[in-house]
Order: structure tokens, then sequence, then C-alpha cells
């Protein structure tokens, strides 16, 4: 077990085990730690990436402050660390956003050049270990175990290499988490952002802990975090002490898993494929929409870019929900589940379509979507039977439709409903 640090950014391995700073190039970025070279868990996550792969492609935004997201009405999608001095944070509304930051440059989202950035960043991963689990676009589980010999150096090591490749190689730059499983290995990317390194090692991961807030354990959001208060538990160290009981009656049967993180205890693997579970469309207006009239062609058009995703994955979904978010950003969702299996836009939209009409009680809504879930494989889906032979034809219709549009473009041939009102962005 070495416990001499070495140089992140030359990648110097005969550093002083007491330097400061590296005798090669004179970087103070050491990485030292005593159980650095036995931990092989790992999550990679790029910095600010969206704002990152702009800044990359424009060097005039360098020094800038550079919001990604829609118009007044949207939310911010990433904001790069300058912006973020003034207080900018993703998922902030945008006119919050601009309020604080009025100078920045704001871009919208260019999702084909992020997908195309986030691949680059992938197949980079895939050199290093075939177990890279995914986690969004930008961000992945890896699992070094057993790689010592294939890249000539410990995970951590390997991992810095990779860090300065994707920087050379990509243009952006990204920050690591090791340790010993996947819940540690998350938290510490999050430390030291951008371009950081951080290693939670198992001697110290439950005094480590212990301070730290209950919500940094996935599955303890807002509300349960709330009711944990209750019972005066606002710290890791307090979950450890509460009966099971009690946590229970706060945290439901998730309970026993979110007792085992509290001492660091995750027995997950990374696993190279992660299960769909959901496929989803939405849309922010640039006004506040009340009636029914103005939602529902808006839900249409929603409903066929879900039922092209689902054909593109080659998946159905058997569940229906319907989101909507009101002028003060209150989330609404309903769901109609237990339906046959569906690729159709006009599957999808009716249950929707039932469950809008509902909730247009004349409040305003800025957001609506709609998502398919409890997803199967996409042979299952429009089979029809003797009670319903309408599905059938409508699949045809639709793969002639889909024909249509793969040829002369996506606006060749719509619905009627689809040329109602339409929305301003």
């Amino acid at each position: 077990m070495s416990s001499a640090p070495f140089c992140r950014d030359c990648l110097n391995l005969a550093a002083s085990p007491l330097a400061e700073r590296c005798a090669a190039c004179g970087s103070p970025r050491l990485l030292r730690h005593k159980e650095r070279d036995t931990l092989s868990i790992a999550h990679v996550d790029c910095d600010a990436f969206f704002a990152a792969v702009e800044k990359r492609d424009d060097a005039s935004l360098a020094n800038k402050p550079v919001i990604i997201g829609g118009g007044k009405r949207g939310v911010v999608s990433t904001a790069c660390y300058v912006a973020r001095t003034y207080g900018v944070r993703s998922a902030m509304p945008m006119f919050q956003a601009l309020k604080l930051c009025p100078h920045a440059v704001v871009i919208p989202p260019n999702g084909e050049k992020y997908r195309k950035a986030g691949h680059e960043v992938r197949e980079l991963m895939l050199e290093l270990t075939p177990l890279v689990e995914p986690v969004s676009i930008d961000e992945a589980f890896l699992d070094l175990t057993g790689t010592e010999r294939l890249h000539h150096g410990s995970p951590a090591l390997t991992l810095a290499r990779f860090a300065h490749k994707v920087e050379e190689e990509i243009g952006i730059t990204i920050s690591v988490g090791l340790s010993y499983n996947k819940f540690l290995a998350k938290i510490a990317s999050d430390f030291q952002k951008p371009r950081g390194f951080s290693i939670i090692g198992r001697e110290e991961a439950p005094a480590f802990l212990a301070d730290k807030p209950v919500g940094i354990i996935p599955g303890i959001g807002a509300s349960a975090q709330a009711r944990l208060a209750k019972v005066g538990v606002t710290q890791i160290a307090h979950l450890r002490d509460v009966p099971l009981k009690i946590l229970f009656e706060a945290l439901g049967r998730d309970a026993q898993r979110l007792s085992r993180l509290a001492w660091a205890e995750d027995t997950r693997r990374v696993t190279p494929e992660r299960e769909t579970k959901s496929i989803s469309a939405e849309t922010t207006f640039d006004m506040d929409l009340k009636s029914f009239d103005d939602l529902e062609p808006i839900l249409w058009r929603l409903s066929e870019k879900v039922s092209r995703r689902l054909k593109a994955a080659e998946l159905a979904g058997r569940s229906v929900t319907l989101k909507l978010k009101d002028k003060d950003f209150r989330l609404l969702t309903r769901t109609r589940s237990g339906l046959a299996p569906t690729q159709l836009a006009a599957r999808l939209f009716e249950p929707a379509r039932q469950l809008l009409k509902a909730s247009c009680d004349g409040t305003a809504y800025r957001l609506i979507g709609i998502g398919a879930a409890d997803l199967c494989d996409g042979g299952e889906a429009d089979k029809g039977d003797l009670a319903d032979q309408s599905v059938i034809k409508q699949a045809q219709m639709e793969s002639a439709i889909d024909k249509i549009r793969d040829k002369f473009g996506a606006a060749a041939l719509q619905k009627g409903i689809a040329l109602r009102n339409k929305p301003q962005r």
C-alpha cells in the first residue's frame, strides 16, 4: 500500500510523501491517500457539461458566465462555474437566473452536439474497462477492479491519465470520485469541482459520513428530509441511531436500504446496461395556459415525440403519465396504468388527454409533459385482439406516416389537432 502522492498534472510518480508541490512541474495537485491504490469503484462526472462544450467551441465564451437553457419562461439546464458564482444553479427558473446574472450569455441547448461529446467520453471510458454504467449523458460509474496489469498502474493512476486524455482529446474537464462502492464514489466526485479527484476509503467512511446532511443519501428527497427532521434526524449520524420502526414510518419500504447507506454499506455492482425506466417529452410555455383547448394540441405533439422515441428504442409503454407545472412551479403528475403495451401516439394520447381534461380546473400551467413507463419490448406492442382490431389499423397508419416523415421531414404530414394553437417558445 503506497501513500506517496503522484501529480495529477504531469503524472510524475516520484513525488516525496511530504511534498506540497510536484518537483517536476510545480503543481499543487498531488493525489495522496493511504487507500488510494486499493480502491477501484469510480464515479466520473463531466464538469458543467453543456456549458463546457459550448465554451470549447467558442473561445470568446471562456471567461464569461454562460447559461444553457430556454427562454425567460424556461429553466436553467446548465450553468458554467462563472455563472454559479452569481448564485445561478441548474433547474432554476430562467427569469431568476437572469436577475442574479443579467449579463450572462444564454445559449439554447444543442442536444445533438452534447450527445456527440458524451459519446466520445463514453468511448474513452470503455477503453479503461467494459464495466461502465452510464447514469446520464455526462456521468457514469466505472469498475476498474483487476485492471492494474492492463493499464500498468493502479485504478487511481489510470483515472488520472483518463482525465488528461478527456481534456486533450475532447476539450472538456471531468471530476472523479474513487472509493470501494458506488454510493461513496458518487459523493466523492462532487468534491473539489471542477477538475476534482477525491477519494473516500473504507477506514474513514463511517466517520466521514457522520456529520453530513441526510439529503446526500440518494432516495432521501426534500419531503423525506422534512419527515425525518420531525423526529430529530438531520445528519447521517442521527439516522444510524433511529429505531428501524421509526425509519419505516418516515421512509417506507426503502428504510432498510437507506439505513445501510448511512453506515457506508452499498452492495450494488457496476452494471454496463442500465434499464430504461421511462421515455418522456415536455415543453414550457412563454405564457401560462389554462384551457383544455389550448393544452390539448400541445399534448398531441408531445405524444408524437414520445411515440417516435419509443419506436427508436424498440420499447413499448404500459402506463402513461401526465405532467403539469403551475405558475408557482408546483408539480402535478397523474398516471394511468395497466394499459396494453403500445408505441402509438394515439394510444398514448388518449389516456393522457382524459387526465388533462380532469386537471383543467382553471389552474394556469406553465409546463406540460407526457411520459410512457412500465416499459417492455417493442415486439409486444399494438397486437390487438378479437375485441379490439382498431389498434392494428392505427399501427399501420402510423407506420405509413412515419415513412413519409422519414423521407420528407417531420412537418410533411400532420394531423389537424397538431396545427391548432401552435405554442410560442
